[in-house]
């Protein structure tokens, strides 16, 4: 780089200090730096020679280089600083960076938190009113998760569990395998409530399920069972020789047994199992809604069934509409054919392939 050289002029400006006036030069103070009046480790204006107001001050040094005074011999680190202060971005940054390292980059500790503002009344009704509708509707969901769920669970395992006690007592074949006749020994004219004495099979429902004696909800309807009238409105057994099998089962929850006989339709078959015989009955006709109180549907002849005179008959009742008890459905079928177990064989309607 070339330095700043001052005009030149004519041999005459040249003098007595030879080539030194011809190249650029630095101006330093005379001695080790440690003179000058001011006792800073450096020299002041007056004490560098021929700076001006000196008595041999001729101009002649205004055009050379000078060092900055901070950034002579023995400037102190305070006055390197103070001049640093003023310089540029990246003084400025590397200042800031020794200075926290000087301190240890702490900063000063926040003071403390004021206090949270009081709640009103309101607000902490509102809160408690919240609080109360989501743990409502938790109960609520849980409570329709047990009734549409797990009652069909438990009335489901509770029901196939009483199909295979049955099966258990009852042996392969009740009599001897290989005769049709009925040789087995009498069936009960009665059977004590709640006993279960048969297995309902309806194959375009895939319903199988134990039936045992009365009609009580939460002993009999609640597992999931399906039960047959007695007492007060007392019906046939299926091995009587006339009359009117009438049975109620659960149309939503605790096993459904019954959710879809409103699907039956004349010609489909609806077995009963007993301990030596099957008996198979055909659809014939349905009573789509009438009142709970409408005891005529399971009499022996139903008048509205458009049977006239006494057979061996089926009647099956549930609640209609769904999910509701306001109404009740029959379904009405004729018995037509009575098998026995002896014979080896299963009726028609449940054997498959």
């Amino acid at each position: 780089m070339t330095a700043l050289r001052p005009e030149r002029g004519s041999d005459d400006n040249v003098d007595d200090r030879g080539d030194a006036a011809s190249e650029p030069s630095v101006y330093w103070p005379e001695g080790d730096g440690s003179a000058g009046s001011s006792g800073s480790g450096f020299a002041g204006a007056e004490g560098f020679a021929g700076s001006e107001g000196s008595p041999d001050y001729d101009g002649s040094e205004t055009l050379k280089l000078r060092v900055p005074r901070w950034a002579m011999p023995g400037a102190s680190a305070q006055q390197q600083q103070s001049v640093a202060a003023v310089g540029g971005r990246a003084e400025r940054r590397r200042a800031q960076q020794r200075s926290r390292r000087r301190g240890g980059g702490r900063s000063a500790p926040a003071g403390p938190r004021p206090p949270k503002p009081k709640e009103s009344v309101g607000i902490i009704a509102v809160r408690l009113m919240g609080e109360l509708f989501i743990t409502l509707g938790v109960v609520m969901f849980l409570f329709v998760a047990y009734q549409l769920w797990w009652t069909n669970v438990a009335a489901d395992n509770y029901a196939h569990g009483a199909v295979k006690t049955l099966e258990q007592q009852w042996g392969p074949n009740g009599s001897s395998a290989g005769s049709a006749s009925k040789s087995h020994p009498a069936y009960p004219t009665s059977i004590a409530a709640g006993t279960k004495f048969a297995v309902i099979y309806i194959p375009k429902l895939d319903v199988m399920t134990s039936i045992a004696e009365g009609v009580d909800k939460e002993s009999i309807l609640d597992n999931g069972l399906v039960g047959h009238y007695t007492g007060d409105l007392e019906t046939a057994f299926p091995w009587n020789g006339t009359g009117n099998f009438a049975l109620a089962g659960h149309r939503n929850t605790h096993g459904e047994p019954f959710r879809y006989i409103n699907k039956l339709v004349p010609g489909d078959k609806v077995v009963v199992e007993t301990a030596y015989d099957y008996y198979t009955y055909t659809v014939t006709s349905t009573l789509g809604q009438t009142s709970p109180t409408n005891v005529s549907v399971i009499q022996p002849v139903p008048p509205q069934s458009g049977y006239t005179k006494p057979g061996r008959y089926i009647t099956l009742t549930t609640c209609t509409p769904e999910f509701t008890s306001k109404y009740r459905m029959a379904v009405w079928g004729t018995m037509t054919e009575d098998l026995p177990k002896s014979s080896g064989k299963k009726p028609a309607a449940l054997q498959t392939g």
